[in-house]
């Protein structure tokens, strides 16, 4: 990557597809039995470390800039791709789904894109900032979008209005649940900051807890590296050993997901597909 000026996340891609079924198809069936596992433990490694992005500091300096950014981000991304989807012949159910699927950014790309150029400053900063909290609202506009598309589609919205609130209230639980703990236990083991075995026990506690009650181990990971990073006062490297532990997680996540692309079905909606990305 570094050679060839290319974030090696995009090669990282590219070898899964070449490593996959649509290329030499070296890969294990029992390692993509694991990809929704591993993808679970990389991407609330990676939420952790943005929501330790969100430190008070930062949102003093960064607060208004992040918030005013994000949410123009979702609600562009919202109209852009459902109003485009409607011009070209798409139904109005599948527009607003996938409206809310666009809103979702691509927190590890972005960091791990951030760390390999030793991006420093306000503008990394504030783009941590930016991809930490647009998710959350992201996460939000999806579920008012499906409850949307399901009245459009004649069924009933109840149950995708508590599936949504469930979604994101049940992550800012478990994100506080596992935080404040956290917050005062990690670091006390061995002064200076928590040890490796520490910092991956928050990560596999907010991952799998998650999965376990159904809502979002994004947020989930966010809300537990926010309160970590603003309330851990007796150490400043909360998240020192993740940064460390995290990468074999994500080549592992970005060479499956490359690996999982199909294509079987792109002769039928080739035309949605291309929408989806100039639009989005």
């Amino acid at each position: 990557g570094r050679r060839v000026h290319v974030p090696r996340v995009t090669l990282l891609i590219l070898l899964g597809v070449a490593a996959g079924p649509l290329g030499l198809d070296l890969l294990p069936q029992q390692l993509h039995e694991v990809y929704e596992l591993l993808a679970a433990v990389a991407l609330t490694m990676v939420a952790f470390l943005l929501g330790g992005a969100l430190s008070l500091a930062r949102l003093h300096r960064h607060g208004k800039k992040i918030l005013a950014i994000s949410i123009a981000v979702v609600v562009t991304t919202v109209l852009s791709v459902t109003i485009g989807l409607i011009a070209l012949g798409v139904p109005a159910v599948v527009a607003l789904v996938l409206a809310g699927v666009a809103t979702a950014t691509a927190p590890a790309a972005t960091l791990d894109v951030i760390r390999q150029f030793g991006a420093k400053g306000e503008f990394a900063e504030a783009l941590e900032g930016i991809v930490a909290i647009d998710d959350a609202w992201g996460l939000i506009a999806f579920s008012l979008l499906l409850i949307a598309a399901n009245v459009l589609a004649g069924n009933g919205a109840q149950i995708s209005v508590l599936h949504g609130l469930w979604e994101i209230a049940g992550a800012v639980m478990v994100g506080v649940a596992v935080g404040f703990p956290a917050a005062y236990l990690t670091g006390r083991l061995r002064p200076g900051e928590p040890m490796q075995a520490e910092a991956l026990a928050v990560v596999f506690l907010c991952a799998g807890l998650s999965i376990w009650l159904s809502v979002s181990f994004l947020l989930a990971g966010i809300v537990a590296g926010l309160i970590v990073v603003n309330f851990a006062s007796h150490h400043t490297r909360a998240f020192h050993e993740i940064e460390h532990a995290e990468w074999p997680f994500m080549i592992l996540f970005f060479v499956l997901a490359g690996a999982s692309l199909h294509v079987a079905a792109w002769g039928e909606i080739t035309a949605i597909i291309l929408g989806f990305l100039v639009l989005r």
